[in-house]
């Protein structure tokens, strides 16, 4: 796990144990797959929830209620960048950068995002801890280009007046835009 965006140690949890309820749900996760193994990626998405990212105790305690070694844990969970392995913003913003959104302008939807909210070069947090902006590979949504994911929910066709719209919508509470209004234009519908 090691270090944090500025090199320096990332925070640990310190000891940590899954609750009555957790384990109810662990169960229900392990129930759902012909081994134990397979239910990694929803036990670390319970684990992240629960404690915010995944520290090298969350990694550690994981390892046990898997039975696998933490390295292992560690491998499938540095591999998914939807698993925060540092302290986060409350909103993490990952925005593909690779070629279809680069040719529909990645590159001014994250300068415009560095600059509305101030973003450090060196973490990607903003000052208020409120945001995280991460460059990411392909999200699979090229389409729809340029776009972003915010924790789950994928935002597209991406312009400076949507993204102000969303970021007014997180700091304020207000609902947010419909994430993906346009999907019905690419329903597949039966031709006879």
């Amino acid at each position: 796990m090691g270090s944090h965006s500025k090199g320096v140690p990332a925070p640990d949890h310190g000891p940590v144990d899954w609750s009555a309820e957790d384990k109810v749900k662990i169960e229900e996760i392990f129930q759902r797959y012909p081994e134990r193994r397979a239910g990694l990626l929803p036990v670390l998405w319970l684990a992240q929830q629960k404690w915010g990212w995944l520290s090298e105790s969350v990694i550690r305690r994981v390892g046990l209620t898997m039975g696998l070694p933490p390295s292992d844990v560690l491998a499938v969970a540095s591999f998914y960048t939807m698993f925060k392995k540092e302290p986060t913003g409350r909103y993490v913003l990952q925005v593909c950068h690779t070629l279809s959104c680069a040719l529909r302008g990645a590159d001014q939807i994250v300068s415009y995002l560095e600059g509305k909210l101030q973003i450090d070069p060196h973490t990607g947090h903003s000052p208020d801890g409120m945001f995280k902006l991460e460059r990411v590979e392909c999200l699979a949504s090229c389409g729809s280009a340029p776009m972003m994911q915010v924790d789950e929910h994928f935002y597209e066709l991406l312009t400076p007046q949507k993204i102000d719209e969303i970021l007014d919508g997180f700091k304020s509470g207000r609902p947010l835009p419909t994430p993906r209004p346009e999907a019905d234009q690419w329903t597949w519908n039966r031709v006879s």
